[in-house]
C-alpha cells in the first residue's frame, strides 16, 4: 500500500472539497441525533436492542466494506482474476447463512453483549479473558490499518500529508461514536454504504465502456493472461500451477469453512450489528439481509480491478511505478471528472472510516464489558460503564492512530488482515462451534483448544511457510493452510482435554448448546416478521442459491 506511485494525483477542485465537507457535516449531525437516545451502557453499546433488520444489514455489510477491502480486493482481481470471487460467494455467503440461521438465536437469545461473553457462559472466565484480550487487541491494530491505508491514498490522490488524514478522519470517527454509540456508527454505516456505492457504481459503468464493454474485457484479458484468468475454478486442480497459489481443496476447505466461518460468525464487529437488533428475528435476518448486497459487492470491487489492468497493462508489472493496490486510484485519476471525483474521494474515505468505526466500536465494548466490567472494576453503577465506554472510545482511536504510523512495516494489507483472520478468528471459531454442537466439551477444553489453535496458526505460518520447510506459492496460499492447521489443531486438542476434565452439569447449558433452549428464550414473532417473505430460511437458502448461480458465468 505504501507504493502508491505519486503520479497518481488527482486534478480535484472547489466543488470535490464542497462535496467532502458537506459528507463530514452530516456525519457529525447524524452523531449529534444519536446522542439524543443515549441513557444508558446498553444504549451506548448495543443501541438498546432497538434497530430495525434492514439496518442492521445494510451496517453489517458497510463494517466489511472498509477501503482495505476496496483497494485490497481490487488489487486481488487485477492479480489473481476470477479467483477473487471466491472470497464472496464462497467465503463470505455460507458463514453469512450460517450466523442468521444458526449462531444467532444463541447469541442474542442469551442475551450476551459481545461474543467474547457469550464464551463466558459456555467455558468459563480463562476462555473469555483470552479471547476479550485478543480481540481487543486485533481490533486496534485493524483499526490502525484502516487509518494508515487511508492516510496513504489520501496523500496519493489529494495531497493531503499523511498525519493530516490519520488526525482528520480519527476525530470524526470519536466524535461521532462518543457521541452516539453505537447507533451512530451504525447509521453512519448505512450513510457510508450508499456513498461507496455512488463512488464504484460510475467508475465500473465507465470503465466497461473505456475497454469494450463485458466481451472487449474478456477477449483483452484472454488474450494477454490466458483463459483461467476469467474462470475461478480453472487451474485449481491439485498439483495444479495458478497465480493464488491454492488448490480447489485448500480453496473450499481454507477459504470456504475455517477462514470464512470463523471470520463471519466470531468477529465482534460484525456480529455486533446483529445483536443490536429489536429482536431475535430481526437479529437473524441481519446477516441474511447482508447477504443479497454482499453477492453483487464484486461487480463493483473486483470487476474495476480487472479493467484498470487493461487500461494500464504495466500495473503491477516489474520495473513499472504502478502497483495491484493502485487499481481504483488508476482509475478514479483517468475516468471521473470533477463532481464525480469528488463522490469517489468521498466513498474511499468513507469506507475506511467505516471500517475503522466498526472495530473501535466493537473494541469499547469488549473492552469495557468483557475486560474492564469483568475482571478490573465489578458492581460499579451503569453511568460508570457508560462513562468509561466514551473514555475507552477516545484511548481506541488514539491507539489506532498510533498503530497506523507503524503499520508502514507491512508490505501488502490484505494479506496480513488474512493473516490476523488465521491467527485469530479460526481458533475461536473451531471452540465456538465444538463448544455449541458438543455438550461434553468442557471450560479446559475451550482455554486450551483456543490457545493451541492461535499458536499453531502462527508456527505453519512464521516456520513451516516463512522459513521454507514445506512449499506455499503465496501469502494467502499459506493462510487458507494455516487455518486448516489452526481448525484442526484445536479441534483435536478439545477432543483430547474433554476426555480428561470435567464438563458442567446440563442444567447449567441451557441455551448455550444446541439443541437445548435458556428459560426466557422463546419470543413471539413481532407484527409482521412471520410474513413469508421474512422467513429465516428462505432468505438464507436465497442467499446460497443466487451465489450459486453466479459462479457459473465464472466456470465455463
Amino acid at each position: 500500500m505504501q507504493q502508491l506511485a505519486e503520479g497518481l494525483r488527482l486534478p480535484t477542485n472547489g466543488l470535490d472539497y464542497t462535496i467532502l465537507g458537506i459528507y463530514f457535516a452530516v456525519v457529525l449531525g447524524i452523531g449529534f441525533a444519536a446522542r439524543r437516545s443515549v441513557r444508558t451502557s446498553l444504549d451506548f453499546f448495543l443501541s438498546g436492542r432497538s434497530l430495525p433488520a434492514w439496518v442492521t444489514g445494510l451496517a453489517f455489510v458497510a463494517a466489511n466494506l472498509g477501503a482495505t477491502e476496496i483497494l485490497g480486493m481490487a488489487a486481488n482481481g487485477a492479480q489473481y482474476g476470477a479467483y477473487t470471487v471466491h472470497w464472496y460467494w464462497i467465503g463470505a455467503i455460507p458463514a453469512m447463512v450460517f450466523l442468521g440461521l444458526v449462531m444467532m438465536p444463541f447469541y442474542y437469545g442469551s442475551k450476551v453483549r459481545s461474543v467474547p461473553e457469550f464464551l463466558l457462559h459456555r467455558f468459563g472466565p480463562a476462555s473469555h479473558l483470552l479471547s476479550s484480550i485478543i480481540f481487543a487487541v486485533s481490533s486496534v491494530l485493524i483499526a490502525g490499518v484502516n487509518l494508515y491505508a487511508m492516510a496513504i491514498v489520501l496523500e496519493a490522490l489529494i495531497g493531503w500529508p499523511q498525519w493530516l488524514a490519520i488526525v482528520v478522519a480519527g476525530f470524526f470517527v470519536l466524535a461521532y461514536i462518543t457521541l452516539g454509540g453505537l447507533s451512530s456508527a451504525i447509521y453512519n454505516e448505512v450513510l457510508q454504504f450508499f456513498v461507496i456505492l455512488a463512488a464504484l457504481i460510475p467508475l465500473t459503468v465507465v470503465g466497461l465502456k473505456r475497454v469494450g464493454g463485458v466481451d472487449g474485457l474478456s477477449d483483452s484479458l484472454t488474450g494477454s493472461h490466458g483463459d483461467d484468468f476469467l474462470s475461478a475454478w480453472g487451474g485449481t486442480g491439485i498439483g495444479s500451477d495458478n497465480p493464488l497459489g491454492a488448490n480447489w481443496l485448500t480453496i473450499v476447505l481454507g477459504l470456504g469453512f475455517v477462514m470464512s466461518f470463523g471470520y463471519w460468525t466470531t468477529n465482534f464487529a460484525e456480529v455486533q450489528r446483529a445483536l443490536s437488533a429489536k429482536n431475535l428475528s430481526a437479529a437473524r435476518r441481519t446477516p441474511l439481509i447482508a447477504a443479497f448486497p454482499k453477492i453483487l459487492i464484486p461487480m463493483v470491487v473486483v470487476v474495476p480491478g480487472l479493467i484498470a489492468l487493461v487500461m494500464e497493462p504495466t500495473l503491477g508489472k516489474a520495473g513499472s511505478d504502478l502497483q495491484y493496490n493502485d487499481a481504483i486510484p488508476v482509475l478514479m485519476r483517468d475516468l471521473l471528472p470533477n463532481g464525480v471525483l469528488g463522490i469517489a474521494v468521498t466513498g474511499l474515505l468513507a469506507a475506511f472510516m467505516a471500517g475503522m468505526a466498526a472495530n473501535v466500536s466493537s473494541f469499547n465494548t469488549v473492552f469495557t464489558n468483557d475486560i474492564w466490567a469483568a475482571y478490573v472494576k465489578k458492581g460499579r453503577p451503569d453511568s460508570y460503564y457508560l462513562a468509561t465506554g466514551r473514555v475507552i472510545t477516545a484511548i481506541g482511536v488514539l491507539i489506532g492512530m498510533g498503530t497506523a504510523f507503524i503499520a508502514s512495516s507491512f508490505s501488502n494489507i490484505m494479506n496480513y488482515l488474512q493473516t490476523l483472520f488465521s491467527f485469530f478468528n479460526v481458533p475461536l471459531f473451531c471452540v465456538f462451534i465444538i463448544g455449541m454442537f458438543w455438550k461434553r466439551s468442557t471450560a479446559a477444553a475451550g482455554f486450551w483448544g483456543l490457545l493451541s489453535g492461535t499458536v499453531a496458526a502462527m508456527v505453519n505460518y512464521f516456520w513451516f511457510y516463512k522459513q521454507d520447510v514445506i512449499d506455499i506459492p503465496s501469502d494467502q496460499g499459506a493462510n487458507f493452510v494455516s487455518s486448516i492447521v489452526a481448525f484442526v489443531v484445536g479441534a483435536v486438542v478439545m477432543l483430547v482435554v474433554t476426555a480428561f476434565t470435567r464438563p458442567k452439569p446440563a442444567e447449567e447449558l441451557a441455551g448455550l448448546v444446541y439443541g437445548t433452549r435458556s428459560p426466557g428464550m422463546a419470543e413471539p414473532p413481532a407484527e409482521g416478521d412471520d410474513a413469508w417473505y421474512r422467513k429465516p430460511a428462505l432468505l438464507g437458502w436465497g442467499a446460497i442459491v443466487l451465489a450459486a448461480v453466479c459462479y457459473i458465468p465464472f466456470s465455463f
